[in-house]
């Protein structure tokens, strides 16, 4: 009899695991609310845990990011500034090339016209004086240069040398020519330049004696008469040798405007200097007149 219950107690557990699994492996349309519960607690529990290892994970990985592209971009500044950097270089060895093609263009030109020499001299600095018009250039007395020797452009006429070292020279500009500076030999670039007109040399005379602020240009005076009848708006100016400072034939500038002087006795010309940009001078030329023997 026990045997027999035995027997049947596990027949019937037997039965019932049997119907368990039935259930469980049966297709159903939804789960039981407590699947529901387990499954929600669960989910909420996940998504508590999940969101800040996510915004930790995002935090890490956005610093990474700003760190590569810190590099990145001081890698680019550097290559970017170097670009500048060969950009401007290579402008200005531009500029100096075609500086100085023009200015052997010019001293190949100006062989055929006169026997002068022509020293070319680079300008190293600029007064700072605001009243003294003068510039420095790398040519001084170990070259060749002398006091009162003209410096030009391929423009024209800039002015004269005032001071004369070794290795560098001063050069005092036409626009130091001031109204009113008592007439100084410094000052007025030896009591003024002796002028005349470029093909009318045999007939117009005159003198530069100063530049006028006013008039933006040279003030040309004791012109006589019978220049005057010679002279004409839009003539080209030209040294004439007569002061004895500057050799003849240089190009001062263009007359823009003549009219009587003060008292009627001459008359006066206002020159617009060829060389107009006094302030941004790069390479001059100084002129040397072969010695008479």
């Amino acid at each position: 009899m026990f045997g027999n219950k035995k027997l049947l107690l596990l027949m019937l557990a037997l039965m019932f695991f049997i119907a368990l699994m039935g259930l469980t492996l049966n297709r159903r349309s939804g789960i039981t609310w407590p699947e529901r519960v387990v499954k929600d607690t669960v989910s909420w529990t996940q998504g508590w845990l999940y969101k800040p290892a996510r915004y930790a994970a995002g935090f890490f990985q956005d610093v990474r990011h700003m760190r590569q592209t810190y590099e990145e971009n001081k890698v680019l500044r550097m290559a970017l500034s170097q670009h500048v950097k060969d950009t401007m270089r290579l402008n200005l060895l531009e500029a100096q090339n075609k500086n100085l093609k023009e200015v052997l263009d010019f001293t190949e030109r100006q062989k055929n016209a006169d026997n002068y020499q022509y020293l070319v001299a680079e300008v190293v600095s600029v007064s700072p004086d605001p009243y003294s018009n003068t510039v420095n250039i790398n040519l001084g007395s170990l070259d060749g240069i002398k006091e009162n020797m003209a410096v030009m452009s391929i423009e024209g006429l800039l002015g004269r040398v005032s001071k004369v070292s070794n290795f560098t020279s001063s050069v005092q500009l036409l626009v130091d020519m001031s109204e009113g500076s008592g007439g100084s030999v410094e000052r007025q670039l030896e009591k003024g330049i002796a002028a005349t007109v470029k093909g009318k040399e045999d007939k117009v005379f005159g003198t530069i004696e100063y530049y006028s602020n006013d008039k933006q240009g040279l003030i040309m005076t004791r012109i006589n008469q019978m220049s005057e009848v010679n002279l004409e708006v839009g003539d080209t100016i030209v040294t004439s040798a007569l002061g004895q400072v500057f050799p003849k034939g240089l190009e001062i500038g263009q007359v823009t405007e003549k009219k009587p002087g003060d008292y009627g006795i001459d008359y006066v010309a206002t020159v617009q200097p060829k060389a107009s940009d006094f302030r941004h001078l790069r390479e001059v030329l100084v002129v040397k007149v072969p010695e008479v023997e």
